[in-house]
């Protein structure tokens, strides 16, 4: 992955180690907005800059979009092909605060030494002209809790009594199912590529037995555990399964992982938030020494909008969703 150094652009490969294996870098922007916390919540303060191929930055996207939060908290896209100087803003898709070029001169301008990453999605203070946050699952998290206040609909992802369960599902799926595909394909081995698969796999057959009976991860709830789940679930059969050679079952060759998968899709304000042209288009032209020749598949041709066999189950989704 490129990033900056002292606050200069430089480009290197994704970071494998000595084994092959892809390791994913922390991020470092670590804010927090809340009401005891260095940034309060307020409308109209916060923007949020994501790529809408991003499965991490979609995460994000999905509860702004479920909870109403669009007025409250502003947003604006990269261009989903990334090349050699990282996320880029165009004409089609332009830095709406700054007019900057780069996403990167975002990060610049939050620290003009900062070395790191490049990655969306990021939580902009407009006030303090800052990066507050740059870690989805942290992002998420605050938009769900803290934005409550600012919503327009009452719908809660972390709800009392779910949030043990909650933050235990995010962090199972994390490593084998939501990394695991880029565990993948980003090995520098095939000892590593065999352990990333074997783990993907595994994983997915046990959450396809575990929805067999329960609409959700957590039971009857929709929560956050379940976008972070989608995100990777909907980008499966178009990008994972051949661009990252995840090609042992597709999704929609699970029964109820398929079934989950539409569920979700068709949930009122998630649909929205997923824009297939953008996640085709970043992974096989971004990732040129995956893909040489940066040839984008015409397939292949899955509709999430057909029918599904969810409703037998127990639960549904929030009240304010189906009004």
């Amino acid at each position: 992955m490129s990033g900056l150094v002292d606050g200069e652009w430089v480009g290197t490969d994704y970071a494998t180690d000595d084994d092959g294996e892809f390791e994913r870098q922390e991020t470092t922007f670590r804010d927090r907005i809340g009401p005891d916390e260095a940034f309060p919540v307020e409308a109209e303060r916060y923007h949020l800059y994501i790529c809408r191929a991003c499965p991490w930055a979609h995460r994000t996207a999905m509860i702004r979009a479920l909870k109403g939060l669009d007025g409250a908290i502003s947003l604006s896209l990269v261009q989903p092909e990334r090349y050699d100087d990282g996320w880029e803003f165009s004409e089609a898709h332009p830095d709406p605060l700054y007019g900057e070029e780069y996403l990167r001169d975002i990060y610049v301008r939050a620290d003009p030494d900062y070395t790191g990453r490049v990655t969306v999605p990021v939580l902009w203070d407009r006030e303090r002209e800052t990066i507050v946050n740059n870690e989805s699952a942290e992002i998420m998290r605050m938009l769900d809790v803290a934005g409550h206040e600012l919503a327009t609909r009452d719908v809660d992802l972390y709800p009392e009594g779910y949030r043990d369960d909650v933050d235990e599902l995010i962090d199972d799926i994390y490593d084998p199912i939501n990394n695991g595909v880029y565990r993948a394909g980003f090995a520098g081995s095939q000892d590593a590529y065999d352990e990333a698969v074997a783990d993907l796999f595994d994983a997915l057959e046990y959450y396809d037995d575990l929805l067999a009976d329960q609409r959700y991860l957590a039971g009857d709830q929709l929560t956050e555990a379940d976008l972070a789940m989608f995100a990777t679930l909907v980008r499966f059969d178009h990008v994972y399964h051949t661009h990252f050679k995840c090609n042992r079952r597709a999704v929609h060759e699970y029964d109820n992982l398929w079934g989950y998968t539409k569920d979700l899709y068709t949930t009122p304000g998630i649909g929205r938030t997923v824009n297939m042209d953008h996640i085709v288009r970043h992974y096989y032209v971004s990732h040129g020494d995956v893909n040489p020749k940066r040839l984008v598949p015409t397939g292949p041709d899955i509709d999430f909008t057909e029918g599904h066999d969810r409703d037998r189950l127990p639960g549904g989704p929030p009240e304010a969703l189906r009004e």
